[in-house]
């Protein structure tokens, strides 16, 4: 019996996550697993990897073979270099965050409104003319 180290998808269809899983290579995708071993989550900004180290370094031990794609990710996490003995990769930066957008009122600061428009509104103007044309009649 073949194992795989592979991604099994859980999620809605436009926000996936995967679970990392040991799995028979006969198995669906999504089908049934012998061990989870890990989660990812690529939506999330940086994107979530989080991996069990000792049970991947025993299924490697044992010979299961990873997947493309988890491959890539043991590789970021270290654990694939870890059980070839080369040297550790470099940490995984994290994006530097974006400061926050200042505020309308902050923007504003201590600025006196500038008073009432200019221009008055066309239909204010005939009922204040109407207005004085029949109090100028009474």
């Amino acid at each position: 019996m073949a194992v795989k180290i592979k991604l099994k998808r859980l999620g809605k269809i436009r926000s996936p996550h995967y679970r990392i899983v040991v799995a028979d290579s006969r198995t669906r995708r999504d089908g049934r697993a012998i061990e989870e071993i890990g989660k990812y989550h690529p939506t999330y900004n940086p994107s979530v990897m989080e991996v069990d180290s000792e049970r991947v370094a025993y299924w490697l031990s044992v010979g299961a073979q990873p997947t493309e794609p988890v491959l890539a990710i043991l590789k970021k996490t270290g654990d694939w270099q870890k059980f070839k003995g080369e040297p550790a990769p470099a940490p995984l930066l994290q994006p530097a965050e974006k400061s926050a957008r200042p505020s309308f009122e902050a923007l504003a600061g201590d600025d006196e409104g500038k008073g009432e428009a200019i221009t008055q509104k066309k239909k204010a103007e005939k009922k204040d003319e109407a207005a004085a044309e029949s109090g100028a009649e009474a």
